[in-house]
This record gives structure tokens, C-alpha cells and sequence, in this order.
């Protein structure tokens, strides 16, 4: 999968097999794959490797998962964090997501299940590694910063671009306006919750969305995208 080259994926876990069977199937994937038996090791991986995503299992001996995530936080790695667990408890994943988790899975999962998570999160948060990132009919190039729709290059300013990239990677999900304003204006935003109103209205005109069909409204709630 050539969309993978380049992309770093530390796998950490206490079990031999499945950093085994992970390692081989990423490896195939086209993935540079690192692995780690424990919490220490796996800190000390991060620093030299800098992975952009780490596969981490919560139940490891000495330092568990939620430790290593919490000083992945502290030190403000640039990494997704995917928590593995043997656990489908709802206390083990709001701790883990409030620790700043990026996703959760519970043991046993499917191999084509992870892999989908792995590139979930590389769209969100690196999409630039991907190269174009293909979601119905939009295109999106990381590197060129370029939208594309039904293969039309969309004039976009710096701003808009990031707008319609975040609602399109998320798309079927409903945005709230302080999520939008967070991931595209900053948590330092200083302004009106109306600009993202603004910002959706000249994107729907570049769509020619008229009807609003592509982007949507939910009165209440935040803004949706639909791949027509």
C-alpha cells in the first residue's frame, strides 16, 4: 500500500503473538513498524522512532497503558494513540480517551478493523502523509492543499481549505460549532461562533450546494457532510 510509506507505527504490547501477527500484517501493509513489550520501552521507542501512530495496550505489568498515554500527553508527543484492551468496560475507554486516547478497541478485533482506525486517524491528524485522501466525490491533497471536487480544483483560501478538510475526513459525523472552531481556528480563538456560519456559506456556494445537500445543518447540533 504505497499510501503508507513513510508512516512510523509503534505496537506495544506484553503478548509476543500479537506483536507478531501486527507486526507482519503492517509490515505488508507498508508500514515502518517498531515494537514494544512494555510501558518503559515503549516511552523510550517514542523519543528515538517517533512514531506518528502508537497501537497501545492497556494491561501490560509495571507500567500499564494509561500511564504511558498519559506521559506521551504530558510531553506533548505529536502521536495518535489507538488503546487496545481485553475490557469492554465504558470506565477503561472514557479513561483512556480522557487521558488523550484517540480511539479504542477491545480484544478481539480484526486486523482489517485496525487498519481502518490507523488510516481514520492518519487522515485526521497527518493527512499530509497519505498524499490525496479520496472521500466520494471530494479529493484531498495534503501535500498541494488542494480539494477537489468531482475533479474540479476548488478555489479555496488557507482557511476554507482546512474548513471543508476537516468536514469531509469527518464526514457522516455531526461538528459542533466549538469542535469546528477548536480543529480549524484554534482553542485561542478569540472571535464569534458565527464566523463558522459564515465560512459554511461560501463553501456551499464554491459547491454549488444550494439545497444543502452536501453540507448540512443540524439545527442544534452542528454541520454534517454527505458524499453525494
Amino acid at each position: 500500500m504505497k499510501a503508507a510509506q513513510g508512516v512510523r507505527l509503534l505496537l506495544v504490547d506484553d503478548e509476543p503473538h500479537i506483536l507478531q501477527f501486527l507486526e507482519l500484517g503492517l509490515i505488508n501493509e507498508g508500514f515502518e513498524v517498531q515494537t514494544a513489550a512494555d510501558g518503559a520501552e515503549a516511552l523510550a521507542a517514542t523519543a528515538d522512532f517517533r512514531p506518528h501512530v502508537v497501537i497501545l495496550d492497556v494491561m501490560m505489568p509495571g507500567m500499564d497503558g494509561f500511564e504511558v498515554c498519559r506521559s506521551l500527553r504530558a510531553e506533548e508527543a505529536e502521536v495518535a494513540i489507538i488503546m487496545l484492551t481485553a475490557k469492554d468496560e465504558v470506565d477503561d475507554r472514557v479513561t483512556g480517551l480522557s487521558l488523550g486516547a484517540d480511539d479504542y478497541m477491545v480484544k478481539p478485533f480484526s486486523f482489517d478493523e485496525l487498519l481502518a482506525r490507523i488510516q481514520a486517524r492518519l487522515r485526521n491528524q497527518f493527512p499530509g502523509l497519505l498524499g490525496e485522501v479520496r472521500c466520494g466525490p471530494f479529493r484531498i491533497d495534503g501535500r498541494r492543499k488542494e480539494i477537489r471536487h468531482k475533479e474540479e480544483v476548488l478555489e479555496l483560501s488557507p482557511t476554507e481549505y482546512e474548513l471543508l478538510q476537516y468536514l469531509v475526513i469527518n464526514h457522516g459525523l455531526v461538528l459542533s460549532k466549538p469542535m469546528i472552531l477548536d480543529k480549524v481556528w484554534g482553542y485561542d480563538f478569540g472571535g464569534e461562533e458565527n464566523i463558522v456560519e459564515v465560512y459554511i456559506r461560501s463553501l456551499r456556494e464554491k459547491l454549488g450546494d444550494k439545497e444543502h445537500r452536501i453540507i448540512r445543518t443540524l439545527r442544534g447540533a452542528g454541520y454534517r457532510v454527505d458524499l453525494l
